[in-house]
Formats: structure tokens, sequence, C-alpha cells
């Protein structure tokens, strides 16, 4: 019975995890928005972060929902942004610099969805501690 109270506590702090891994991982896409492709590295690819369900096969079959876990972080595979400049050391024959395909809004609107969904968690979160702390307060 008490596990099955601290449930909805658990899948809200799985959702915090992976909202957090999201934000991460957008950090990073923003944070690497400008680099380019060199001799010895390529341009940087845009990470995502892919989520999964945590079920819990109980005796009786019935699958149970435990949370959200982060099951991968993939490349996207979009085509890197090519920005022409002759002038830079890294120019191909063309004149182009390859750049990350990194989206600025793209990872701004992510960013926006994500921490609603972090913020959304937190709250569910927060109001399954007070319902507790309500029903100490009624056991008194």
């Amino acid at each position: 019975m008490l596990n099955n109270a601290f449930r909805a506590m658990r899948i809200s702090a799985s959702g915090l995890a992976a909202e957090r891994m999201r934000m991460d991982l957008i950090s990073s896409n923003i944070a690497n928005y400008n680099s380019i492709k060199t001799d010895n590295t390529e341009a940087y690819k845009r990470k995502i972060a892919v989520f999964a369900q945590c079920l819990d096969r109980s005796k009786s079959g019935i699958d149970k929902f435990k949370g959200v876990k982060v099951a991968s972080i993939i490349e996207d595979n979009a085509p890197s942004k090519m920005m022409y400049d002759p002038t830079h050391p890294n120019a191909n024959a063309e004149g182009f610099v390859e750049t990350s395909n990194v989206n600025i809004l793209n990872e701004m609107a992510d960013m926006i969805m994500a921490t609603r969904a972090y913020e959304s968690n937190a709250d569910t979160f927060s109001a399954n501690k007070q319902m507790f702390m309500k029903a100490l307060e009624i056991g008194r």
C-alpha cells in the first residue's frame, strides 16, 4: 500500500530527471552552435534525447507505469549549414565553411517545452508532498 502511495512521486521524479537531461542537451547544442568543421574535427551535430516509458510487469500480467527515462541520445542527421567565407582558413575549395546543424530557434522552442514539462513535474511532486503532509496532520 505504501509503495503505491509514493508511485506518483517517483513518476514525477523520473520526469524531472529526464527533462533535466533534455535541458542539458539543449544547452550543449546552443553552446556548440558556432562550431565548424576543421581538418581534425567534424562540425558539431545536434543531440536529441529519446524518452522511453518504464513499465513494471506484475505477476498478473498487468503493466504498471513507473515513469520515464532517457532511452538514448541520438545525433540529428540534418545536414550541416554551409557558410560562405572564402577567406576562412577552414573553407573548402568553393569557399564554404561547414558549420553545425543546430537551429537556435528550434533549440529555444525545445527549451521552453522542456522547462514547462519540468515545472509541471515539479508541481505534481509538490502537490503529492502536500497531500502526504495533510494526511499526517489528520492522523495527529
